[in-house]
């Protein structure tokens, strides 16, 4: 009997042993060519540099991590987090545009978002968890403090009108408790929050009512996330036209009655005994406080070729399909670049060249990355890449390459080359950059 007793439990060890292979020996398998594969991506975007995220992303915890996966499936661009000996790992860091996403779904909330270690970081100024820079009273928020994402810009301002209502006394002379240097979501934001909080302010901008949004190209989907808007109330949609945001703001300006004075370019900001002497082209003012939230797109920055000035240069793209069967120069590798181009190419009888002084594109969008890969392969979109234009005239633009100079036949130029950003103002200021930064900042987005 016990001899029997003993077969059976060893039949049914060898079975219970036969039935865990069959399922579990698969499932590793298939873990293992994940990570294969994923390890291979981490050292394919190392390699392009593509690794390293440019502003906010995930600050992983690896000892506390669990290898869930959880945020490597809800990250909305689809590629920036992978698994790596079961903890997770920045893999596309530059493909991260802040989403937060990863953040707000791990289980034992070992994901932050923030900055990192930015310390040699020149293009990152010095601000608290309340956005006020290392001169007090002077606050710097959306995309100009490093956090992208137009969800963040509303936050941002929101939260440094609360600070600076929280240490403003009631007074009656003829200053400004606030004012605020740029009409984007940040600024606006700003605006409608120190309306509701009965603040005196004012805000100026250099451009138009919109920020970065009035540059984008039309009908252009732009990710918002649901977030709440002082006096106004919830934005519910996780994306809008960039036609309905604009929409929004003007109504908002309205019916609120919004003080906006546009064209009116800060040109300097002195510090008294209290609050700031701020001078504009048209205006002198004096504010206690001052919310500097003037994005990062700055005036747009020139190549310095001969032929630039002529009237078919153009530095953005507002609307793609007024260009029909024309050849058009595409100049730069960034998401606008290749977002331009990808329309252009989409236009009738368009033929589209991009002029991108690198060897590979890299910090794009997923969803662009994808794009220009599809239009390369489908011969949609020519690119010339490690070249400059060297010069343009009225019918050709000269592009010089490695390899060599080519002239080609050229109806139109836009230039993506970036922005001439504030930060030579900043500085004029005393404000501080890369240097004793508090980087965490709480559920981002």
């Amino acid at each position: 009997m016990d001899f029997l007793i003993e077969n059976e439990s060893i039949a049914t060890f060898l079975m219970g042993a036969i039935i865990i292979s069959i399922f579990l020996l698969p499932y590793i398998y298939s873990l293992k060519k994940k990570e294969s594969k994923t390890r291979k991506r981490l050292k394919e975007t190392k390699e392009k540099g593509q690794d390293r995220p440019l502003l906010q992303h995930p600050i992983i915890n690896q000892s506390t991590c669990i290898g869930c996966g959880i945020c490597v499936d809800v990250c909305p661009e689809g590629d920036v987090l992978g698994l790596i000996d079961g903890k997770a790992t920045v893999i596309h860091g530059s493909h991260c545009i802040g989403h937060g996403k990863c953040a707000e779904n791990c289980p034992i909330g070992a994901i932050e978002i923030g900055l990192g270690d930015i310390s040699e970081r020149q293009d990152i100024p010095r601000i608290t968890n309340n956005y006020e820079s290392n001169i007090k009273g002077i606050y710097i928020t959306g995309e100009l403090s490093g956090m992208a994402l137009i969800r963040n810009a509303i936050e941002h301002g929101v939260k440094a009108i609360n600070h600076i209502h929280s240490k403003t006394e009631v007074s009656d002379n003829g200053e400004l408790d606030v004012l605020i240097v740029g009409a984007g979501p940040s600024g606006l934001a700003a605006a409608l929050r120190a309306i509701e909080l009965k603040l005196k302010y004012q805000v100026i901008d250099q451009s138009d009512i919109g920020g970065t949004i009035l540059h984008y190209p039309r009908q252009k989907l732009t990710l918002i996330q649901t977030i709440d808007i002082p006096l106004f109330g919830r934005l519910k949609e996780g994306e809008y036209l960039k036609e309905t945001l604009m929409d929004y703001w003007e109504k908002m300006i309205s019916k609120f009655e919004v003080n906006v004075q546009t064209n009116e370019k800060l040109t300097g900001i002195t510090t008294l005994e209290k609050g700031f002497q701020v001078k504009t082209v048209k205006n002198e003012y004096l504010a206690n406080n001052v919310v500097l939230a003037l994005g990062r797109r700055g005036t747009p920055r020139k190549l310095g070729v001969p032929g630039e000035n002529l009237p078919k240069v153009m530095y953005k793209l507002l609307d793609a399909e007024t260009f029909k069967n024309q050849n058009i120069l595409i100049v730069g590798g960034g998401d606008s670049a290749i977002e331009a181009a990808i329309g252009l190419a989409h236009q009738e009888g368009n033929h589209v060249t991009i002029s991108y002084r690198k060897s590979n594109f890299f910090r794009l969008k997923s969803r662009n990355e994808k794009n220009i890969e599809t239009a390369i392969v489908q011969k949609t979109v020519d690119v010339i890449f490690d070249s400059t234009v060297k010069e343009i005239t009225i019918d050709s633009a000269t592009v010089a390459a490695k390899e060599d100079t080519q002239t080609i036949e050229n109806d139109f130029v836009f230039i993506f080359a970036g922005g001439e950003l504030p930060f030579p103002l900043l500085d004029s200021i005393g404000i501080d950059f890369g240097k004793n930064i508090e980087t965490k900042f709480e559920n981002s987005g």
